[in-house]
């Protein structure tokens, strides 16, 4: 947590930071040396303008000014932040007369480099810190008591004198004297960084349960606003991200802006922070996880490697003389293989440990800030917080706690050429591609449709150039390839209903193609659910009821299909008529997808229906009416729709009564159910039925 505590200009803990605009710290000392003013601030600070504002408003002057043609150089402060240095003023400036204009003064972040404008308080105007504050303040405490209980390491006293300071370079803890001694300032020693001793995790803010934060909240005097001095802070204005009293309200600065009360942000920012923590908890446990794998891995290839290398000579050697001066080429593969893997592994371990670090260090900080009472205080810097943890815990990518490299080196030394080309003998570099995993928990199916998904093994290199997918016929019959290409999900329309699959798939690439994953079993659904669809359905349409129900805005018939499309076995469902008013003849029957949806259904040669009225019924294709039956439908009848693909033909029920004969046979292709309606009737749609038994056919063979 101490990276966060310390300033990022002098590297030191903060000393009475402020707020800048975007959300960043710094102390106000270090803000006074990294302020920029223009020369017409300095004109006017030099005729009088400055007075008790002057060491808050101290300043540099641009690069850029006329007299500094040249570029001045920029500075890193202990932590690596880079900031701008102290320019004197230009011998020589003439002081402004009193009329001159205000200061221009900014102040740039040293982390995100964005410049803030001061205003004629200068840099009074930017709100404290007093959360920090208080925290740095703990910790310091802490580390003091801690400091006290550390002992020297060099002392020959007995019992040792209490560690004054720990060298960060040598890692030894230092009382005044043997430091004195022993750690002289000079020489090797001067680039050396002396620290306070750590603090222990029992110490106060070092670690432990950090039992100071109440009383530490507890006993501060409670802000007050820093525009309005005898006024405490009551409301957080949401619109400015800052809190406000009650004045400010008065004043009308935020007369419009959305104002919420303080307590409540305040718990609010406290559950967002708590729960973006919890994030970065889970991702932090998962990377110490991934460090202890990454170690093991470290191991791994030192074995795997040593064994390569005794497989290697043991082939080389056995080839004689003809084979001395391959050999060693061959080995100064192999090490030149192990040291990139070693390198790769250690790079990770280093990074990963890295964020590791900062994520514990921002927990930590989190956990400090979120334990204090001051609401306030906490609102002031909750969002920028809340956002870092965001951030942090986003940087645990997919694939980030996953190792870049397998222990297995993929090299194969083949020893069967004859004694000629032993000279081109070198490493198969290419395998074939392992056997691919089907992800079953994303292997689904959906009425007569089924989705397979699948990747490669973990710590596969094997290059894959693409995958084949296969797929019995439902019926226990021979695989068929229905997908080759280099995507890992695959969906497959247009199945038989109620029919079992098996399905596999295998890799491949120049080397030829790798072996069958695991067969997985798919079970297709017995009967079709689906509903009205929404997308493909006519403006004037009114779908509710989860797109079961239909009815109509115009008083002309107009077309709305079903979601699901048939062109294979038998298939049955129920429209119940809910409003029948005025005798108006909805159609009903099954279209193609492009069918006509301004007009009654059956009108032109893309659907076949049936349209009725309270009194009888006739069947419609290409706006040919036949086979005119008796018997109507009114409010609460129930029309039946059997579509028979292995037969090919379809028929009508009212009331479960076949209506007429057969209407339409030698039916082939792709047919979705399909309805016409106007604003006299409405109709809701049952699916998922079965085929009644009246009805009935014997199920075929799957062709």
């Amino acid at each position: 947590m101490e990276e966060e505590l310390k300033c990022p200009v002098c590297g030191s803990l903060f000393r009475e930071p402020i707020i800048l605009p975007c959300s960043h710290n710094v102390c106000l000392p270090c803000a006074r040396t990294i302020a920029v003013q223009t020369p017409e601030s300095e004109q006017h600070l030099a005729a009088g303008g400055g007075g008790g504002d002057h060491a808050d408003k101290l300043s540099l002057h641009s690069e850029t000014d006329s007299g500094y043609g040249s570029y001045t150089p920029s500075l890193k402060s202990p932590n690596g932040v880079r900031v701008l240095p102290l320019v004197p003023a230009p011998p020589g400036a003439a002081a402004a007369p009193r009329g001159a204009g205000p200061a221009s003064s900014s102040l740039t972040c040293p982390q995100c480099h964005r410049s803030a404008s001061l205003d004629q308080r200068g840099l009074r105007g930017f709100q404290r810190n007093r959360l920090l504050e208080a925290i740095v303040q703990r910790y310091q405490q802490g580390r003091a008591a801690a400091a006290a209980a550390a002992k020297c390491q060099l002392c020959d006293r007995s019992p040792p004198e209490p560690a004054a300071v720990l060298c960060e370079q040598c890692e030894v803890l230092y009382c005044a004297a043997c430091q004195l001694r022993c750690h002289p300032a000079r020489g090797p020693f001067a680039k050396h960084r002396l620290a306070p001793p750590p603090a222990h995790p029992g110490a106060p803010g070092g670690g432990g349960d950090g039992g100071g934060g109440k009383g530490a909240g507890g006993g501060r005097k409670l802000p007050t606003c820093a525009e309005h001095d005898l006024e405490n802070y009551s409301m957080y204005c949401v619109s400015c991200r800052s809190p406000v009293c009650y004045q400010c309200l008065e004043e009308g600065k935020h007369n419009k802006h959305d104002v919420k009360a303080l307590g409540a942000m305040w718990k609010q920012h406290k559950a967002q922070l708590s729960q973006a923590l919890n994030g970065v908890s889970d991702k932090a446990k998962e990377a110490k996880e991934f460090l202890v794998q990454l170690k093991n891995l470290l191991q791994q290839i030192q074995e795997n490697g040593l064994d390569y290398e005794a497989c290697l000579v043991a082939q080389c050697d056995a080839l004689v003389d003809a084979l001395t001066r391959q050999k060693a080429k061959l080995l100064t593969k192999v090490t030149k293989e192990r040291e990139h893997k070693l390198k790769v592994v250690w790079d990770q371990i280093n990074h990963c440990t890295l964020k590791l670090r900062q994520s514990t260090g921002l927990m930590e900080y989190c956990l400090e800030v979120i334990k204090e009472n001051d609401p306030s205080g906490f609102l002031q810097i909750s969002d920028a917080l809340i956002k870092r943890v965001q951030v942090s815990q986003e940087q645990w990518v997919k694939g980030a706690l996953e190792p870049k490299v397998s222990a297995e080196f993929d090299l194969t030394l083949d020893s069967e050429p004859l004694l000629q080309s032993i000279h081109q003998l070198d490493f198969i570099q290419m395998k074939l591609p392992p056997v691919p995993l089907l992800q079953l928990e994303k292997c689904c199916t959906r009425n007569n449709s089924v989705t397979l998904a699948w990747r490669m093994p973990p710590l596969s290199h094997n290059p894959v150039e693409g995958y084949i997918l296969e797929l019995d016929d439902g019926d226990g019959g021979q695989f068929r390839e229905v997908y080759v290409g280099k995507e890992t999900l695959c969906t497959i329309d247009g199945l038989h209903f109620n029919s079992t699959y098996n399905a596999r798939v295998k890799a491949f690439n120049s080397s030829g193609v790798g072996p069958y994953s695991k067969t997985v079993i798919l079970q297709t659904s017995d009967v079709a659910w689906f509903t009205f669809d929404p997308s493909s359905a006519h403006r004037d349409i009114v779908l509710s009821n989860d797109n079961q129900t239909a009815t109509c805005n115009s008083y002309d018939d107009r077309v709305v299909l079903g979601t699901a499309a048939f062109s294979k076995g038998v298939h049955y469902w129920e429209l119940h008529v809910d409003r029948y008013d005025n005798h108006p003849d909805p159609a009903f029957g099954i279209a193609r997808i492009n069918v006509v949806k301004d007009m009654m259904l059956g009108k032109d040669d893309k659907a076949w229906a049936m349209y009725v009225d309270n009194n009888r019924s006739w069947f419609m294709h290409c706006n040919s009416h036949t086979n005119r039956t008796e018997g109507g439908v009114s409010k609460g009848a129930t029309v039946g729709v059997l579509l028979d693909l292995n037969k090919h033909n379809l028929t009508f029920y009212i009331n479960g009564q076949q209506q007429g004969p057969p209407a339409f046979e030698n039916i082939e292709g792709v047919f979705m159910p399909a309805l016409s309606l106007n604003r006299n009737v409405q109709v809701t749609l049952h699916t998922g039925l079965e085929v009644p038994q009246s009805v009935k056919q014997p199920k075929l063979p799957n062709n």
